[in-house]
């Protein structure tokens, strides 16, 4: 998939746990792990949010757009 996920680099620039981010943003483990992983296919936009301001950051340094030659 062309969009990257980089939620996990921006926890480990604010030095936060998964667990501490579901809490702050009210997302359970499970789904906050799918979305850090790469695997999910939709975010909604509270959730963005919700993560933008736990993080202090913007939805840019989250979501990156890279190119593939190989996907249609």
């Amino acid at each position: 998939m062309p969009i990257i996920v980089n939620l996990d680099v921006m926890m480990a620039k604010r030095k936060i746990s998964l667990n501490e981010l579901s809490e702050r943003v009210d997302l359970t483990l499970s789904n906050l792990s799918i979305l850090k992983t790469g695997k999910a296919k939709a975010i909604r936009f509270s959730t963005l949010e919700a993560i933008c301001k736990a993080l202090d950051c913007q939805p840019a340094d989250l979501l990156e757009y890279r190119y593939d030659e190989n996907h249609p």
